[in-house]
C-alpha cells in the first residue's frame, strides 16, 4: 500500500509539473465553448438544447490533450522500467495513473463543465447534474484514456494515436451524459443514463488494468 501511495502522489505531482496539464485543459474547454457560442451566432436561445452535449463533446476533447504524457515520459527516461521491477504489479500501476490522471485532469474539467454549459444557455438548475455526470464521465475518460496511452507507447506520433485510439471510445459516456442532461431538461429522470454511464465506467476500470497492463509489457519488451 505505501508503494501505492508513493506512486499515485508522484503521478499528482507530475500532472501539475511542466505548465500545469489540469490549467491547460480546462482553458481549451473554455475556448472551445467559446468558439462553439461565436460559431452559433453568440445567441444562446439556439444553442441552450444542445448546451449539455456541446459541453461533453468538449469536455471528451479536453481529456485527451495531457494523455501522451501517461506513460511516454516514464518509457523515455527509464522510470517505467523501475516501476515495472519495483512490488506493485503493472495492473496496479495503470489504474494509480488513470486514477491520479481523473483527480488532477478529469476534477477540474467536471468543474469546468456546468460553466461551460451555462455559457451555452443550460438553465443555472441543472448545472449541479452536470458537474456530477461529468466527475463520472471524467472517470471513464480516464481509465480509457490510459489503455489509449498504454497503447501508444513507443509510437512516434503517440499523440495522434491516443487520439485515434480514445476518441471512438468516448462516444458511449459523451452519449450518456449528454442524454442524462438531456432528459433533465425534458422533465425526465437523468437517473437511466446516469446508470448506463456508471456501468461504463465499471466495465473500463475491469478491462483498462490488465489491457494497459498488457500493452506496457508489449512496449517494453
Amino acid at each position: 500500500m505505501r508503494a501505492l501511495s508513493i506512486l499515485f502522489r508522484r503521478e499528482l505531482a507530475l500532472a501539475w509539473a511542466g505548465g500545469g496539464g489540469p490549467l491547460l485543459a480546462c482553458g481549451f474547454f473554455l475556448c472551445l465553448t467559446v468558439l462553439v457560442l461565436l460559431a452559433g451566432g453568440g445567441e444562446t436561445a439556439g444553442l441552450r438544447a444542445m448546451s449539455g452535449g456541446v459541453a461533453w463533446l468538449a469536455l471528451a476533447l479536453s481529456s485527451v490533450l495531457s494523455l501522451e504524457r501517461l506513460f511516454e515520459r516514464d518509457l523515455e527516461d527509464g522510470a517505467l522500467d523501475l516501476i515495472a521491477l519495483g512490488p506493485l504489479p503493472l495492473e496496479l500501476v495503470v489504474l494509480a495513473k488513470a486514477a491520479a490522471h481523473w483527480l488532477a485532469v478529469g476534477a477540474p474539467l467536471a468543474v469546468t463543465a456546468p460553466i461551460a454549459a451555462l455559457i451555452l444557455g443550460l438553465m443555472p438548475g441543472q448545472a449541479p447534474l452536470v458537474a456530477a455526470s461529468a466527475l463520472i464521465g471524467a472517470l471513464g475518460f480516464a481509465l480509457t484514456g490510459a489503455l489509449g496511452a498504454a497503447l501508444a507507447l513507443g509510437s512516434k506520433r503517440g499523440g495522434l494515436l491516443i487520439a485515434v485510439v480514445v476518441l471512438p471510445l468516448f462516444i458511449p459516456p459523451v452519449v450518456f451524459g449528454a442524454g442524462a442532461v438531456e432528459r433533465a431538461v425534458n422533465g425526465l429522470s437523468p437517473l437511466p443514463a446516469l446508470a448506463f454511464l456508471t456501468a461504463y465506467v465499471l466495465f473500463a476500470a475491469v478491462i483498462t488494468p490488465f489491457a494497459g497492463a498488457a500493452a506496457i509489457r508489449n512496449a517494453q519488451g
